[in-house]
């Protein structure tokens, strides 16, 4: 089995800064990608900012020179800090991973329950 847990959301004023943390844990052979995902009450999920193995980036657009991706790959965790937080970045914010449970398995997403952010205007 492979478990995926956010954890570091809560509640913060505009302006703010919080540290999202995401670990994978079980059965993993090797991670690829991961990332950040948002959904918005009312709105479809998007891609915040992903990471790739070797430490290639990207971000949406509305959060570029704000947030802040990072990885360690030898815990397996994946990082976001945000910083100067708005009233729209209120969102379930959620870890994806795509990983290898064996050498000869394709890769596979994975997500977690999600971890909500709520920033106050």
């Amino acid at each position: 089995q492979v478990q995926v847990l956010e954890s570091g959301g809560g509640l913060v004023q505009a302006g703010g800064s919080l540290r999202l943390s995401c670990a994978a844990s079980g059965n993993i052979f090797s991670i690829s990608a991961m990332g950040w995902y948002r959904q918005a009450p009312g709105k479809q999920r998007e891609l915040v900012a992903a990471i790739t193995s070797v430490g290639s980036t990207n971000y949406a657009d509305s959060v570029k020179g704000r947030f802040t991706i990072s990885r360690d790959n030898a815990q397996n965790t994946m990082y976001l800090q945000m910083n100067s937080l708005k009233p729209e970045d209120t969102a379930v914010y959620y870890c994806n991973t795509k990983l290898k449970r064996a050498w000869s398995d394709y890769l596979s997403d994975y997500w977690g329950r999600g971890t909500q952010v709520t920033v106050s205007s």
